[in-house]
């Protein structure tokens, strides 16, 4: 394993919590690392972007790459890999990454984001690739007139449903519940779309194909049928903190496993705070303004510590 020198910060995570962190610690002059797996995180994957100030409008990707010139240009070094593992001895902490790399900190920052939920369905994973998709910007063109299903009501189901009618014959859109819910705007456009039909109160139960998808199973009949034939399925039903590393530390968590922490974002473990949609901050609203503004305040909050222990 390669040893890295000692960090006062290590920014687990790369997403808009973690290059916003890295911007103010640069500006604060505390010495850091941003680690991500992968640039932006799931912001990277949004097709548009329209509430985030000084953008009308903005693709995800774009948005992320604005963020991190930004970073880098302050000094920034971000590294992609995975932290797999974390320990702590006395008061230094020690990450090593999916690439057997070795960093030390004095103090951590956990900006790892969330993961896409799962309909848990056998086949699910099966046809990933072939038919399933937890990402319509990247894999709507695969999809050019032809039939498309998303599976959720929220913003995120929302505006697939709306990119994926840009390109694709019809698209279904599948809500356990009776009325879509987020912002009014998207949900007016799913609405007056022609391309987009909603089905309500209904769940997916079953997925049916050979070498790719080609039908899914409804558990409520739909005009007399249980069975819908469909090109491609897109899941759109939220997403759950990762959780290993939370558990490797050993920090408190609520009932859905979201790191509690305080106003100034530091967690029940000293040493280490959290931000961005891992957290139980900003009354859970989890946008990416509300992401930035929590890595904004964990480096100020550290900043401070560092002052306070000098």
């Amino acid at each position: 394993m390669a040893m890295k020198k000692k960090y006062s910060l290590l920014i687990i995570g790369a997403g808009p919590a973690g290059l916003t962190a890295s911007i103010y610690a640069s500006r604060y002059r505390v010495d850091h690392l941003v680690i991500g797996e992968a640039i932006g995180g799931l912001v990277f994957e949004a097709h548009k972007i329209c509430n985030f100030p000084t953008e009308q409008e903005i693709l995800g990707s774009e948005l992320v790459r604005k963020m991190q010139k930004h970073a880098e240009s302050l000094g920034a070094t971000l590294i992609i890999d995975k932290a797999v593992s974390i320990s702590r001895k006395g008061k230094i902490f020690r990450v090593i990454t999916q690439n057997k790399k070795i960093f030390l900190a004095d103090t951590l920052l956990l900006v790892i984001g969330a993961k896409h939920r799962l309909l848990n369905l056998p086949n699910e994973n099966k046809f990933l690739g072939k038919g399933i998709s937890y990402c319509a910007t990247c894999d709507a063109m695969f999809y050019r007139d032809k039939t498309v299903a998303v599976v959720g009501g929220s913003d995120s189901a929302n505006t697939a449903s709306l990119y994926l009618a840009e390109v694709a014959d019809k698209v279904y859109q599948i809500y356990r519940k009776d009325k879509l819910r987020g912002e009014v705007l998207w949900i007016d456009q799913v609405v007056k779309n022609k391309k987009i039909e909603v089905i309500y109160n209904t769940n997916v139960i079953g997925l049916k194909g050979d070498k790719k998808l080609e039908k899914i199973v409804l558990d409520i009949p739909y005009k007399e049928k249980r069975e819908i034939k469909i090109d491609g399925l897109f899941i759109e039903i939220g997403t759950k903190p990762q959780e290993e590393l939370i558990k490797q530390l050993f920090l408190e968590t609520d009932e859905n496993n979201y790191i509690e922490v305080s106003s100034d974002q530091s967690t029940s473990q000293n040493g280490v705070w959290a931000a961005g949609d891992i957290t139980t901050a900003s009354n859970n609203f989890r946008q990416i303004i509300t992401a930035c503004s929590e890595g904004a305040i964990a480096v100020e909050s550290i900043f401070k510590f560092f002052q306070k222990n000098k």
